[in-house]
């Protein structure tokens, strides 16, 4: 991005850097466009906006791919685009059963992988693996495009140590609430580490990559093993004060009707008993089913199996109350839902989901809109490669204050 130039304020400079990234930003929500239409949507002058252009171009963000013709007279306007190749991130997700990590370009587009579906071992065994994953999905960019490698992102969800009896977990993760892993990989590859917890991350990728192109105000849910969300309201990821702004796997609910459910001997629950694949998954096994993976769970969905049926009306009764009472404290729009598995199970959960909020709608309150979320599976890694573009790249307001990210925690090397 731009330099501070000399005999510039502080002011100046911010305001600088928050304007090219506002129009990166339109350039990302619009596809393409010219310098009149950036002017436009952003409230600069002509002037303004052709400076900002030429340094992002001459810093390889945004690249011209054509020409309009904008009206009846002059020369045919350059159109302007996001460069795929300007900028990478590499996004590492761990989970208590699960660590993968991708490489994906400015774009949003996946350009490597690597994953392994086991029980999270030890940190130091842990590290060792992502190293060597890191250095792997890094193999694919040339000299030159690791020049523009942003940085590294580290998603995992706060608290690995916790709920075990609720996910069905004879392990002992204590260890990992006792270190700093996002200062071990950085230290480890010699790269700024962004760490945010799983759900926050998931949903700056809609916020980045998807959604977000259309709305800045949303509720995000993500069911996986177990479930996790964010709130992004004016276009920035909420984290409270902790980080665990959205822990909507800690809503109060009434203890599930299962069967397989554990006994709490408590009047209440958590979102996260019922609300997860986790939770699906206890309650075929209770019905004899062998569950081994995500590919066992969506076979399972897609041959409409009585059990399923059975989770799916026990999610959909807790999930209602939760997210209503959500949009009552945070009034935004929309809730983008998405999950580990499909198979046709997201739309039917939308379907339900968006029957019961009707059905329950106070006087003079609407309905969210429900919008299917962007990523699917990918959503977790996808999410931890966003931060460092989110950081870099999005016109958060801290940028005009000059502080620091607030949507997630950066750890230098």
């Amino acid at each position: 991005m731009t330099p501070p130039r000399p005999g510039r304020g502080t002011n100046s400079v911010n305001l600088r850097q928050y304007n090219e990234r506002t129009l990166l930003q339109r350039l990302r929500r619009a596809g393409e466009a010219s310098k009149a239409d950036l002017a436009r949507w952003a409230q600069l002058t002509n002037t303004a906006v052709g400076s900002i252009v030429q340094s992002l171009e001459e810093a390889g963000l945004i690249e011209t791919f054509g020409r309009r013709q904008d009206g009846q007279r002059g020369q045919p306007a350059s159109l302007y685009r996001l460069n795929p190749k300007g900028a990478f991130g590499v996004g590492v997700r761990l989970d208590r059963t699960s660590i993968e990590t991708v490489l994906v370009d400015l774009s949003g587009k996946m350009l490597a992988r690597r994953a392994h579906d086991l029980l999270l071992p030890h940190p130091n065994k842990a590290l060792e693996l992502v190293q060597r994953d890191v250095a792997s999905v890094l193999d694919v960019l040339g000299p030159g495009e690791r020049q523009r490698l942003a940085g590294v992102g580290l998603a995992q969800p706060y608290n690995l140590g916790s709920w075990l009896r609720e996910l069905d977990l004879e392990a002992d993760f204590r260890v990992w609430d006792e270190i700093d892993f996002g200062a071990l990989l950085a230290q480890a590859v010699q790269l700024p580490v962004f760490k945010e917890n799983d759900g926050n991350a998931a949903g700056i990728a809609e916020l980045f990559f998807g959604a977000g192109r259309a709305s800045s105000d949303f509720l995000y849910l993500f069911i996986g093993p177990a479930i996790g969300g964010a709130v992004v309201v004016d276009g920035e990821g909420m984290r409270g004060r902790t980080g665990n702004a959205a822990d909507v796997a800690m809503i109060p609910v009434p203890p599930s009707r299962l069967p397989s459910a554990p006994v709490t001997g408590k009047p209440w629950d958590i979102l996260l008993t019922r609300a997860s694949l986790n939770a699906l998954t206890r309650h075929l096994r209770f019905h004899g089913e062998h569950i081994a993976g995500r590919n066992e769970l969506q076979a399972c969905y897609e041959r409409g199996m009585p059990a399923v049926r059975e989770w799916l009306d026990d999610c959909v009764d807790a999930l209602v109350p939760a997210v209503r009472a959500a949009i009552a404290v945070l009034d935004v729009p929309m809730c983008v839902i998405d999950a580990d598995i499909d198979g046709g199970l997201i739309e039917e959960l939308m379907a339900r989901l968006d029957h019961g909020l009707r059905s329950i709608a106070p006087e003079s309150r609407g309905t969210p809109q429900l919008r299917r979320g962007s990523f699917g599976a990918d959503a977790g890694a996808l999410g931890a490669a966003s931060l460092p573009m989110f950081f870099n790249f999005s016109p958060r307001a801290d940028v005009l204050r000059g502080h620091g990210s607030r949507s997630a925690e950066m750890v230098h090397v």
